[in-house]
């Protein structure tokens, strides 16, 4: 029986970290289980150039090291926030050249208009109106990030993966010459087959902790939870198996993402709830708790640390992240100043605790 197991420190390629004083209070959970973190640009005011990235990365930066002056960051942890711009149909093909020269922007970022929180000044049509700029992020290398469900209110929310595939993914597959650049959240079975399909086309998807724990059942079971509510949504008992099976199964194409979107309960708990789970604060505890369950802990480290890098050809990281057999529940609820948050799986008690180990020889 394993009590104990340590995989190299994993990165996070799908987090929300938000602004202000919503950033000061999340940061800290995403820092301490992840050495990088893909960091999305749906702010209220969003990342719309390299300019407002950078500015960004500067406040993300500023928060980590306020948190290190009150010592509740270890001096030694190393983070690396990745930035990205959120595409417009009316962002500049230029703008590709001026985030690559940069070297803080990581990629662009694809929503459909108004699909999600945030979203209303996505992209209405992207191969109509975007592709020179995909041309350009082909040639520089740069990835693009995908929000893969349609925004079209005749299509069925459960079916909005499956439809965006067939309009928008099929097509990029077809004509892209991005090299290991194309990132998807697929949280379908649909979406799982689409990335197997093909084992040499340049997509890949990274997968939640929620996708792979609830189906859209526990979304009303006992009435409406809406800190269950989430975009995409929760889906059939049939695709989170799926997902269950490819995200434990160590293929290289898929990998971790939280998509941690956090609100104040208030936003949460109300006519009109804001979609996103809070899961930054015990990440690693429920992945690890999931692949246990199944049997397959010996691919923990392929999907969480291994999986990401590989596939951007990025380097593995040094850091070490200990994982212990050990019973814990999850907080009903999380509180700092006037911020409440109910994370994702509030009261359950997970099977594994993480504690972060820094490899001191760096510095």
């Amino acid at each position: 029986m394993i009590d104990k197991f340590t995989i190299t420190k994993p990165d996070d390629w799908h987090v929300h970290l938000r602004d202000s004083q919503m950033l000061d209070v999340v940061v800290l959970d995403t820092v301490k289980q992840f050495a990088r973190a893909v960091v999305m640009p749906n702010l209220q005011i969003p990342v719309i150039t390299t300019e407002m990235a950078i500015a960004y990365r500067e406040r993300i930066l500023n928060s980590i090291e306020k948190l290190k002056s009150e010592n509740r960051i270890e001096v030694g942890n190393i983070f690396e926030p990745l930035m990205t711009i959120y595409l417009q149909d009316s962002t500049p093909s230029e703008e590709v050249l001026r985030a690559k020269k940069s070297g803080v922007v990581f990629a662009f970022k694809l929503y459909p208009a108004s699909s999600t929180t945030n979203s209303q000044h996505g992209v209405v049509d992207l191969l109509g109106n975007c592709s020179e700029l995909l041309e350009n992020l082909q040639k520089v290398g740069m990835p693009l990030l995908v929000h893969s469900e349609v925004s079209d209110r005749r299509v069925d929310i459960f079916d909005r993966e499956r439809v965006f595939i067939d309009r928008v993914m099929v097509i990029l597959r077809k004509i892209s010459k991005f090299k290991n650049s194309i990132l998807s959240i697929f949280l379908t079975k649909e979406g799982v087959d689409f990335v197997l399909d093909d084992d040499n086309s340049p997509i890949a998807a990274t997968i939640t902790p929620q996708h792979l724990i609830y189906n859209r059942n526990d979304i009303f079971f006992g009435g409406l939870n809406p800190h269950l509510y989430c975009l995409p949504i929760l889906k059939k008992e049939e695709d989170r198996i799926a997902l269950l099976n490819a995200a434990t199964s160590g293929n290289k194409k898929f990998f971790l993402g939280t998509d941690s979107a956090p609100h104040d309960k208030s936003f949460k708990e109300n006519a009109c709830s804001c979609a996103g789970c809070y899961n930054a604060s015990h990440a690693m505890s429920l992945y690890a708790s999931i692949f246990d369950s199944v049997g397959r802990l010996d691919n923990l480290e392929l999907f969480a640390s291994f999986n990401g890098p590989d596939f951007y050809n990025l380097p593995r990281n040094k850091e070490l992240l200990t994982l212990y057999k050990e019973d814990n529940i999850v907080p009903n609820e999380l509180t700092s100043n006037d911020i409440k948050i109910i994370p994702l799986s509030a009261g359950k008690i997970l099977k594994w605790l993480y504690v972060a180990v820094f490899d001191f020889n760096l510095f």
